[in-house]
């Protein structure tokens, strides 16, 4: 848990912020009159504790005080550029997801002048407003776990074409709102291997979710596609996951053996097929859903925008 130590804006980019003590944080906007609100980098912050060991290091030579280096929300007690990216924190009802660790430095800029060096490209870190409320100095801020992010893809000719209606897809994403996961993108897309692929290589490396899973195109008819496009786009296997789906559901048919269906990675997106009835999305789900957390908790990582 940490704690709000100073709240900054200014009405300039590039220049060093005055604490305000206190401000209304607007979703997907950013601290109420702050020059950078709106901007893709809505909120800055930076840990207290390496704004404190800068100051102590400079005493004496520049007058170091909250806002210098032009963070939004001064904070003790969290260090948070070892956070993974997408990590939440709550601070009164305002709500932010942190979306970049670092930040390129702009020769010139007024922070390095006044401070001989801005810190900020090392150890702040910028956030988006999920939630909007009002941050005052004093206020406790935690940290919160994010949901993870995921993508549904429906392979179906006949459901593309308008002849049968897609009950997996929906399906799917039922399951996955109701185990807490936020499903940003789905696609119902015919059995073309070049098209899914195209599909799976957009929404891994533009929508970047977490997870993506698919329904369809797994079985041994000419026009079962989907595990070759899975295959095309993976950077690394995860077998376990499709073979562990196969035998719990030949539990319930002995059909399941047919399934085709992989599991791999492509860059941090974890892609899972899974059949194509309702039933066995139900089902396969169920198998695999609890343990999937830790998995994909291993592929979320900080990275420096360098």
């Amino acid at each position: 848990m940490g704690k709000v130590i100073a709240v900054c804006i200014s009405e300039k980019k590039g220049t060093v912020k005055t604490d305000v003590g206190s401000c209304r944080i607007i979703r997907d906007h950013g601290l109420e009159g702050d020059a950078h609100a709106g901007s893709e980098r809505q909120v800055s912050l930076l840990s207290y504790e390496a704004f404190e060991e800068f100051r102590k290091l400079n005493e004496g030579r520049v007058d170091i005080v909250p806002g210098v280096f032009g963070e939004n929300l001064l904070v003790e007690g969290i260090d948070f550029k070892s956070l993974p990216l997408g990590t939440r924190f709550k601070c009164g009802d305002c709500v932010l997801e942190l979306m970049q660790i670092g930040k390129k430095c702009h020769t010139g800029c007024e922070i390095s002048k006044i401070a001989g060096k801005c810190i900020m490209p090392v150890e702040g870190v910028f956030a988006r407003v999920i939630e909007e409320g009002v941050v005052s100095a004093g206020d406790e801020m935690v940290i919160v776990p994010a949901p993870f992010r995921a993508g549904v893809i429906t392979a179906s000719d006949r459901s593309y074409n308008g002849e049968r209606e897609d009950l997996s897809g929906p399906k799917i994403m039922e399951i996955l709102k109701e185990n807490g996961y936020d499903v940003v993108t789905s696609a119902l897309l015919p059995d073309d291997e070049l098209v899914l692929t195209d599909a799976l290589i957009k929404m891994c490396d533009v929508v970047k979710p977490d997870i993506i899973f698919t329904t369809g195109g797994t079985g041994m008819s000419p026009r079962d596609h989907m595990p070759e496009a899975t295959m095309r786009v993976s950077n690394r296997d995860v077998p376990g996951i499709a073979e562990y789906m196969r035998m719990k559901s030949m539990e319930i048919t002995p059909n399941a053996m047919l399934s085709r269906g992989v599991s791999v990675i492509r860059n941090n997106t974890l892609i899972i097929n899974l059949p194509g009835s309702p039933k066995a999305v139900s089902e396969c789900l169920s198998f695999i859903l609890p343990t999937l957390n830790h998995g994909l908790g291993l592929l979320r990582g900080a990275k420096l925008d360098k």
